[in-house]
């Protein structure tokens, strides 16, 4: 399906029945990394899972911008008519998350993240070496954006008052002290370090993180809350 908002057109999926979740993707991905986890959260949840701009099969755009792609995603919500869905977002999407949150309070029920940066220098060494180097080989800005952007401030983080779950892998290529930083900031937010993963290998091809989605999101009819 695709939609227009923000002045950008945005493909995405629908899937299952049930309260809504947004879960939206990491750079030079799309969609369609989710779709082990969807078929797990499909059960439970109706599941949007929207293609970022210059991503999938989205509009092109000659440049990108986190808060350009966060105001697609509360344009996208708002235009569905979705009411207070929960959020999952991994790595950019976790980023734009972060956010959607701080800028729009009461947008959304519940926020998840995983892999979320809030400087470039949240990026290991090794791993910010390579994307400097392939930005001068990939001719989109999606290499780009991550060596300059985003600036997420405390004072946003402190600002967030969804309930709020914090998740990387233990050889991610975040930076352990930012991702703890980020939960430590957030008011009450809950972190999870999955052992022995790297950046996607709890989210690609793997029900892990939808198992996760399911023991901290309430169903329906339970209480908002962390457990």
């Amino acid at each position: 399906m695709e939609i227009r908002v923000n002045g950008i057109r945005l493909y995405y999926e629908k899937t299952g029945d049930g309260p809504p979740l947004v879960m939206v993707h990491c750079n030079s991905m799309d969609h369609r990394i989710f779709r082990t986890a969807v078929r797990v959260l499909a059960q439970r949840f109706t599941v949007y899972c929207p293609d970022s701009r210059d991503h999938g099969k989205s509009e092109k755009v000659k440049t990108l911008h986190y808060e350009d792609m966060a105001e697609d995603m509360h344009a996208f919500i708002t235009a569905l008519g979705l009411e207070r869905p929960a959020y999952y977002g991994f790595s950019d999407g976790g980023i734009i998350g972060l956010l959607l949150a701080a800028r729009w309070p009461d947008l959304l029920s519940a926020l998840i993240v995983s892999g979320a940066s809030l400087r470039p220098d949240s990026t290991k060494d090794l791993p910010l070496r390579f994307f400097k180097l392939w930005s001068h080989v990939d001719r989109s800005d999606k290499m780009r954006i991550m060596l300059r952007e985003p600036d997420i401030t405390d004072e946003m983080l402190r600002s967030i008052r969804v309930p709020t779950f914090v998740t990387a892998g233990a050889r991610d290529v975040i930076k352990e002290a930012h991702t703890r930083h980020i939960a430590e900031t957030i008011p009450g937010a809950q972190l999870k370090i999955f052992p022995h993963a790297g950046h996607t290998g709890y989210i690609m091809r793997s029900r892990k993180i939808a198992d996760y989605i399911l023991s901290v999101l309430p169903a329906q009819g339970e209480p908002d809350e962390p457990a």
